[in-house]
């Protein structure tokens, strides 16, 4: 029998800030040495890798901040996408390449799945090093002529036919996916997961009705909103958003109270390198990042999407990893079932239970990067 999320409940709501992502093919992740040195450095274009499809909301922040260094340090940047395997085709093509700082990716929710999903034995605040520059709340909408017209009704039709409702999310073992399954539970219902690649495709299938329901972020929602194309059910920001010429986009919060004090929950947003690159550039390529934050551009789009800014960098970046990884460990094996994949255990990876996280953190050996 499948544990009920209330199992999950006693846990702060930093920790419930959660994203999954999750490869679905065994990927052989090899991270390669490097003695590059910084000097001069970029002598050439920077190429980042963004691991999810064009349109999506990773694909739109990573685009934004690369612009934005590039425009403020006068270097030049190609964003370039590789989805597959919910984010692990572009970690595998960046392991493989140099340490030197010109192979960067742009990735989401730290890239936490990978091992958890037993593809690969790299310790994520060991092996990488992670820039944050925002977060990003979930959001379940469907089409204009839809028969659902609030959340409670598919929640109705859900438990009157567990399992037929479909909602997208954009790659089964993903963020969305993740999200969509702790919302379904709390609700007390089961629906069919229907996996994408990206949440501008998930989105899509939503719009076009292959799926009942558009799983994603309202970064990827709201504009179809605006439109009068999507109609939004409900959002997992701690507040009702309240949209000019639209109406208000129901917080999960005010719908089932007992999400409230876990809100918001949702991905984040990252910068990732490896962490034998040398220490100065990676100073050099934060400093580039704070300041494409602060930018006009980054800011405008945040308002614009309701992101959320977020900047960690350092420890406080890898407690952030190590916190959603322990997360998503212990809601993919309460969800085993639903992933589709056997998954490896807290014990396995050498993680603490969610409730356990802060006495534990930072683990024996723990190192800060150099940056």
């Amino acid at each position: 029998m499948t544990k009920r999320k209330s199992d999950l409940l006693p846990l702060d709501r930093r920790q419930f800030v959660a994203g999954a992502a999750a490869s679905l093919a065994a990927l052989e992740i090899v991270i390669p040495a490097s003695d590059a040195k910084a000097a001069g450095y970029p002598e050439k274009p920077i190429t980042v890798v963004v691991m999810y499809g064009a349109g999506g909301g990773t694909d739109t922040i990573m685009r934004v901040l690369a612009q934005e260094m590039a425009k403020t340090k006068g270097w030049t940047i190609n964003v370039i996408n590789k989805p597959g395997a919910v984010g692990g085709v572009a970690t595998k093509f960046v392991a493989g390449k140099a340490s030197d700082g010109y192979t960067i990716l742009g990735g989401a929710n730290y890239n936490k799945f990978v091992r958890v999903m037993g593809h690969a034995d790299f310790v994520p605040w060991e092996e990488w090093v992670f820039f944050q520059a925002a977060n990003a709340i979930a959001s379940w909408s469907v089409p204009v002529a839809s028969p659902f017209k609030t959340f409670e009704d598919v929640v109705a039709a859900a438990k009157k036919d567990p399992g037929k409702v479909s909602i997208s999310t954009s790659g089964t073992g993903g963020l969305w996916h993740e999200l969509a399954l702790i919302v379904g539970d709390a609700a007390g219902i089961r629906l069919k997961y229907v996996g994408y690649k990206g949440g501008k495709a998930a989105t899509l299938a939503g719009l076009q009705g292959e799926t009942d329901i558009a799983g994603g972020g309202v970064h990827e929602h709201v504009d179809l909103i605006r439109a009068g194309k999507l109609r939004n059910l409900q959002q997992t920001g701690p507040e009702d958003i309240n949209i000019d010429g639209v109406g208000t986009l129901r917080s999960i919060g005010s719908i089932i109270p007992k999400l409230k004090p876990f809100l918001p929950i949702g991905g984040t947003y990252n910068f990732i390198m490896k962490r034998d690159t040398p220490p100065d550039v990676l100073a050099k390529v934060k400093g580039a990042f704070e300041e494409a934050v602060k930018s006009a551009a980054f800011q405008d789009i945040v308002k614009k999407k309701f992101f959320q800014v977020d900047v960690r960098f350092g420890e406080a970046a890898d407690k952030r990893a190590a916190q959603l990884e322990t997360m998503t460990v212990a809601t993919f094996n309460q969800y085993a079932d639903q992933i589709g994949k056997k998954v490896k255990t807290a014990k396995e990876l050498g993680l603490p239970t969610p409730e356990n996280f802060e006495s534990w953190w930072p683990p024996k050996g723990y190192k800060a990067p150099k940056i």
